[in-house]
């Protein structure tokens, strides 16, 4: 498959049905916030974070860097919004990390997280994620768990992947 891609870090805590509890090591991020529908937002969200990942900031010598690819991006409503995230290669931290030249980007730590995860494949659309937040919601509800806050959409692979072999995933935190 070529170079590999880093991705958060977490252990398995357990397995429900097709679900996962997830435990996430803390993390850096770059992230946008954008309106529009689910599908739109993700599109202009992506276009922004690539522009900061790609060379659209300055580092402390004053030139711009060019940031690996990570996955996935994650895509999470809050309010009238869609906040789009890319995790930032492990090699940097809060000080490390380029500035961003484009104000609509941010970049901050997420801190350590349980997340249920549910995988799969499929299209990029709101009624697919939808179903599968249903499966994940119901899969936890059967074993007396749920879910808090809205629910997180992960895409892991590039918009030219055949659809059919897209890995995605729907993630949830845990309600303690």
């Amino acid at each position: 498959m070529g170079m590999s891609i880093e991705r958060p870090r977490y252990t398995v805590e357990q397995r429900v049905g097709r679900v996962e509890i997830r435990s996430y090591k803390p993390y850096m991020v770059a992230a946008t916030s954008v309106r529009g529908s689910m599908e739109r937002a993700g599109n202009s969200g992506f276009g922004i974070l690539a522009r900061y990942i790609f060379g659209g900031n300055v580092s402390g010598d004053g030139s711009s860097t060019k940031i690996a690819m990570t996955s996935p991006v994650t895509q999470v409503r809050a309010d009238d919004r869609f906040v789009l995230r890319f995790m930032m290669p492990s090699e940097f931290n809060a000080e490390s990390l380029p500035v961003p030249t484009d104000g609509r980007v941010t970049v901050e730590e997420l801190g350590p997280q349980r997340l249920a995860a549910l995988r799969y494949s499929g299209r990029w659309s709101k009624s697919s994620f939808d179903r599968h937040l249903d499966e994940l919601r119901g899969a936890l509800g059967d074993a007396g768990m749920s879910t808090t806050g809205e629910p997180i959409w992960a895409r892991y692979d590039p918009p030219w992947r055949p659809w059919f072999l897209r890995h995605n995933e729907v993630l949830s935190k845990i309600a303690d």
